[in-house]
């Protein structure tokens, strides 16, 4: 599983205030302790006003790249924004993302082509979300003709089925379970990618549904999630359930994060 650390988001309280106030040594910590954690990216966002987004994302991104040396993933809803941040990053990363809403692909797939950049691409277009998996997959086949336009490899490609708030869903989890797998179907080559807290906005005791539908969604096909590095319990289930899945041989993944510290009981002092 690829792991996107989202703890550096302007979207949370605690983080919005850091960017407020600029506090260097809390955006510091919170790269740190990711990398530390064993998150494969540290997504970026400032969450700002655009006007002053590129600004803010220079920003964050000098104090990230001066404590770690993960790939950076830079996530703005503006293509605008992102094609700017690009230039204040040491090496390519993640782009977080692009959709096939108006001219989004045509800003930013140009600028990429010929890089070794990768782009999270949404299932979503000018009318929003789709309702179903069939109208889902219809985007991502138009995703994947804009990539080849390009020249884009399908393997720089992660693809978010959208993942939506279980307490709104009229059918749980099925419409993004059955958008994974025909995902997954269509294509072998793209890594399938998904924010997956946004499925328990809103309920009690999130981290149980967090865990179960990234269970689930493993299960079904997706190779990459956004979500908090730091949460054992989260990691744990991510490894046990690839071990169960006969895709990680001889468990031999779970032991060593076992033997790691990174999943199970904390040491007792």
């Amino acid at each position: 599983m690829i792991i996107v650390g989202e703890k550096l988001n302007g979207s949370i309280p605690s983080v919005a205030k850091a960017i407020a106030e600029r506090n260097e040594k809390r955006i510091r910590s919170l790269a740190r302790k990711q990398e530390e954690a064993g998150a494969d990216f540290l997504d970026v966002c400032a969450s700002v006003p655009e006007d002053v987004e590129a600004e803010t994302l220079k920003w964050m991104l000098d104090l990230v790249q001066e404590v770690s040396d993960l790939p950076i993933c830079v996530d703005s809803p503006s293509p605008n924004t992102i094609v700017k941040a690009i230039e204040f990053v040491k090496k390519p990363g993640l782009i977080n993302s692009v959709s096939m809403e108006g001219n989004k692909t045509g800003i930013v797939f140009p600028v990429i082509a010929n890089t070794r950049w990768k782009c999270i691409t949404l299932c979503s277009d000018e009318r929003g979300i789709p309702d179903s998996a069939d109208k889902r997959l219809k985007v991502f086949e138009r995703i994947l003709g804009e990539a080849d336009k390009y020249g884009i490899a399908h393997s720089r490609l992660f693809v978010d089925p959208l993942v939506e708030m279980l307490c709104t869903s009229e059918d749980g989890i099925s419409t993004v379970i059955e958008t994974i797998k025909g995902i997954r179907a269509m294509d072998k080559d793209v890594h399938i990618v998904g924010a997956i807290s946004n499925i328990s906005f809103n309920l009690p005791a999130r981290a149980l549904i967090n865990q179960t539908f990234a269970t689930l969604a493993i299960a079904a096909g997706m190779d990459a999630a956004i979500l908090d590095p730091l949460n054992r319990d989260m990691i744990g289930a991510i490894f046990a359930t690839e071990a169960c899945m006969g895709l990680d041989d001889y468990c031999m993944e779970y032991i060593g994060a076992f033997r790691e510290g990174r999943i199970g009981p904390l040491p007792k002092e």
